[in-house]
């Protein structure tokens, strides 16, 4: 399997992947598909977040299924277009660029002043597009932590901590240390989640926050 991380170089080309990535991962299907649903702006419900998991309070799992489906689509959608549109002139980077774009346009699209979800699903469409192998792992690890604790932010924090490490036993240090930074950013927008954690105020996966 290519190692998505070998030939990495500076270019316009990688440039114009990441604001591709951006533009694509910053569509912020949650809000959009609430508001053609009649359930008003997600930004004041629950959490606030724009990710499926407050959707999923609205009491609409369909809804919920589709906005983790399509955060999930666009960033593995980013990586896969970088790839064909690329070619070798591009180079396994171009994936990356294209990846970071992505999840960097979900964690702070510029349509919604920069405040965005928490990029879970479309980091985890990102692991899958770059090494479905890893990917894979860390959906399956997420999905293990839901099932035992219910706690999706929980899940998620589990999921891309042991994500690097799934993908230097796959793939090797240069895609280990992609996922490391993309772990990064993740954690770091579940930093209130962390706290909450800590102080058993997390709401569960399906409950309302208080």
């Amino acid at each position: 399997m290519t190692d998505p991380g070998s030939g990495f170089d500076l270019s316009w080309l990688h440039l114009v992947a990441l604001v591709l990535g951006y533009l694509l991962g910053s569509i912020p299907f949650g809000l959009l598909l609430t508001r053609a649903a009649g359930l008003g702006d997600i930004r004041k419900i629950g959490s606030g977040n724009i990710g499926a998991t407050n959707v999923l309070r609205t009491g609409n799992k369909l809804l919920a299924l589709a906005t983790l489906l399509l955060d999930a689509g666009k960033g593995a959608a980013a990586v896969l277009i970088a790839q064909y549109w690329g070619g070798d002139a591009g180079g396994p980077a171009l994936m990356f660029a294209a990846g970071a774009g992505a999840i960097l346009g979900h964690l702070y699209p510029v349509w919604l002043g920069f405040k965005g979800g928490k990029g879970v699903a479309t980091g985890l469409g990102i692991l899958l597009a770059l090494d479905w192998r890893v990917g894979a792992l860390a959906c399956v690890t997420w999905l293990a932590v839901a099932l035992i604790f219910r706690f999706s932010s929980l899940s998620a924090l589990l999921a891309f901590l042991l994500a690097p490490l799934y993908a230097w036993l796959m793939a090797g240090p240069r895609l280990a240390i992609f996922v490391l930074l993309l772990g990064a950013l993740v954690w770091w927008r579940h930093r209130e989640n962390i706290r909450q954690l800590l102080k058993g105020e997390e709401p569960k996966i399906g409950k309302k926050k208080s």
